[in-house]
């Protein structure tokens, strides 16, 4: 797709989303718990994470519980919020997700070329679910490195945020402590 349709077309699913949700709080959650489906929060947590009242995101948490997009569960005196993956909008509304922080323009642009590429995660605040200006990858795989820096490059001003990236080898990745990454790597890609 060319960059100026991309960029409309980004713009158009940004304007969407917030006319279909006029919440920007919602807009949040769904961001938060549905970018990664394994993402918990509680109320508390996600008021200092946000800077919004609690009130108002008790609301929009018990909106979404009603309607089935998150379930909950009691762990002593909190209540832990989730994605409902069983929901039949989860696979719509996480890709619709994926396509407005634009990383469906990353695996188009990036992972078909860079060479021997077997799986691409993001980490850092995305795989939290928490929307950011910078988007953290890992490669794994045989990557041309410098191919990489140039479709980087160009891959930013499409999607209008930065990335910053690590590279593995398949033998590095598989033996890399994960411990190190809060929460685990979120698989983006895979080679099929």
């Amino acid at each position: 797709m060319h960059k100026k349709a991309f960029t409309k077309l980004s713009s158009f699913i940004t304007q969407m989303i917030e006319a279909i949700i006029s919440s920007k709080t919602r807009i949040k959650l769904l961001l938060k718990f549905f970018l990664n489906s394994s993402t918990t929060a509680y109320l508390r947590s996600l008021e200092s994470e946000f800077g919004d009242s609690s009130n108002a995101i008790r609301v929009e948490l018990n909106r979404l519980e009603q309607a089935g997009m998150l379930v909950s569960r009691l762990n002593g005196n909190k209540k832990i919020f989730q994605a409902n993956t069983s929901h039949p909008l989860f696979n719509e509304l996480h890709n619709i997700l994926l396509k407005h922080v634009g990383f469906d323009r990353i695996v188009e642009n990036i992972v078909h070329r860079l060479g021997d590429v077997d799986k691409v995660f993001v980490i850092g605040d995305f795989s939290r679910g928490i929307d950011s200006t910078i988007i953290d990858l890992i490669f794994v795989g045989k990557v041309d490195r410098e191919y990489l820096l140039g479709l980087i490059s160009k891959s930013e001003e499409v999607i209008k945020r930065k990335i910053r990236y690590l590279v593995y080898s398949k033998e590095e990745y598989e033996n890399l402590d994960k411990k190190m990454f809060d929460p685990d790597p979120l698989l983006l890609w895979a080679k099929s």
